[in-house]
């Protein structure tokens, strides 16, 4: 979504490079590069005017140090005031417990994002979590949370009759409150803000008394999204923003623009399709992420999670094609190898080989198929694959002998990898006992 603000900002920075001193023209120059990037990716008018005024208030007469490049004076100045207007708060606390009431326009991915948030929570932090759906007036849109529910192993609330209102179901639901940590409503949404809408949402926020009162915008709607965020917010006071399609290509200028006009903070940004692909918001790690700095705490926690699916069974020494295939499913949750590049420094200007078929997502679905074309012998004794073996695999798959061989290659070299890995895991187990 912030590819073109990150290659015009970083763009920008570049220019100061090799200069000794930050000069009033040079910050002038560079003020005036980054303000025009601002404009270009659609953020809010006034958000542009306090944040490049903040900004050269900052650089001003500042001297770059002998020890630091000029451009990294900017840079940090810059990614300082990108945290602040992305609404950083050193007081801000993460919701692990309570009443979650969600709203939205129709077409945000409200009911959709409901079952996200609530799988994020039984996930990570192993939450009991309980979905009602109070949306009786779009047809199925109970029987979908019901659906994304069950496939998700996720309670939902059925104590309810047909003819129920939206209170009436809330009311019902707070009997069921003492057995879960999280209780999520998805309301019924609008194709407008209108007064009949607000006055069920204010209906239902009295009965329920939620903790987190949710506004999910879609991320691709540009500034309209922020001018509602600001209606929600002065009819309901709402405690957050939940952005929607963060992995399209709009310019992202109402990210950049929502704490600052709707004076609502974001809590949550959706970045895909996938029911994992949900991730509280960050500032900071947003911030690094425009500047080509790229997301290391993001890319430690993947690497951590691709770690433990790989190694469940290498110990002693059975890493075979189904240890491969459980690596690989960890690789298609979590965006595939382009998805973890892109969370490392500087691959912004590898951009365009990223896109590259090495990179494609369908590689590791195309290997999958291949494993899984396999028997159950042939998975765990890779060895008596001869050329026969192939060829029926490879019909199996509707492959190529050549990609079956290409497998078996990667995964000698990947289990060569992993044998490394255990030993000198050994290695450090026996240290320890000796001492």
């Amino acid at each position: 979504m912030f590819a073109n603000l990150s290659d015009k900002l970083v763009s920008v920075i570049k220019k100061i490079g090799g200069r000794g001193i930050l000069t009033e023209g040079i910050v002038n120059s560079a003020i005036e590069e980054i303000r025009i990037s601002l404009l270009d990716a659609d953020v809010a008018l006034p958000v542009v005017k306090d944040f490049v005024a903040k900004l050269k208030e900052k650089l001003a007469g500042r001297k770059v140090l002998n020890s630091i490049a000029p451009e990294q004076t900017v840079l940090r100045a810059l990614y300082d005031e990108l945290v602040v207007f992305l609404g950083y708060s050193d007081n801000d606390s993460n919701f692990r417990r309570g009443k979650i009431l969600m709203l939205g326009l129709q077409g945000t991915g409200k009911t959709t994002t409901s079952a996200k948030l609530a799988n994020f929570f039984k996930n990570k932090f192993n939450r009991k979590v309980l979905l009602v759906s109070l949306d009786t007036y779009r047809p199925a849109a109970i029987e979908q949370l019901r659906v994304l529910a069950r496939n998700n192993s996720i309670d939902f609330f059925e104590d309810f009759l047909p003819g129920d209102t939206p209170v009436d179901i809330a009311r019902k639901s707070l009997s069921a409150q003492d057995k879960y940590d999280i209780t999520i409503y998805d309301t019924a949404g609008r194709l407008h803000i209108d007064e009949s809408m607000m006055d069920e949402v204010i209906s239902l926020k009295q009965c329920i008394q939620p903790n987190e009162l949710l506004l999910v915008v879609d991320g691709m709607m540009g500034q309209d999204a922020v001018n509602m965020a600001k209606s929600f917010n002065d009819a309901t006071k709402l405690t957050g923003l939940v952005f929607t399609r963060m992995d399209g290509d709009s310019k992202g200028g109402a990210v950049l623009s929502a704490k600052y006009m709707a004076n609502c903070q974001i809590k949550y940004i959706c970045t895909g399709e996938k029911i994992s692909d949900i991730e509280e918001f960050n500032p900071k790690r947003i911030a690094s992420r425009i500047l080509d700095q790229g997301d290391m705490r993001g890319l430690i926690e993947k690497s951590r999670s691709l770690d433990q699916a790989s190694l469940q069974k290498t110990i002693d020494n059975k890493f075979d094609l189904e240890s491969m295939e459980a690596y690989l499913v960890q690789l298609t949750k979590i965006g595939g190898l382009h998805g973890m590049m892109k969370l490392m420094p500087g691959m912004n200007k590898l951009k365009s080989q990223l896109e590259r078929p090495a990179f494609s997502e369908k590689i590791p679905l195309r290997a999958l198929a291949i494993i899984r074309a396999m028997t159950k012998e042939e998975r765990r004794n890779p060895q008596i694959l001869n050329a026969s073996r192939r060829r029926r695999i490879a019909k199996g798959c509707a492959q190529e002998v050549v990609d079956v061989n290409r497998l078996i290659k990667d995964f000698e070299m990947l289990k060569r990898v992993m044998s490394k890995k255990l030993a000198g895991k050994k290695v450090r187990a026996m240290d320890l006992m000796r001492r």
